[in-house]
């Protein structure tokens, strides 16, 4: 890793996003191998994802804005 990495870090973190949100945005981001092991990791966040991926502006059934 490099010190421009840890400074993103830095600035993401300071914005105080809800864990999960980190873990998918990381999803992404992520290479293939890398998703492959986020996927194995977090397999509910992953199906989340996808759901929301796939629904109209990330609505599931149910949800409003």
């Amino acid at each position: 890793m490099s010190l421009h990495e840890y400074q993103a870090s830095r600035r993401i973190v300071a914005d105080d996003p809800p864990f999960y949100s980190l873990v998918m945005a990381a999803m992404w981001k992520a290479d293939s191998g890398n998703l492959w092991r986020l996927k194995q990791q977090f397999p509910d966040v992953w199906i989340e994802l996808e759901k929301r991926y796939n629904a109209p502006g990330g609505l599931l059934e149910g949800e409003r804005l």
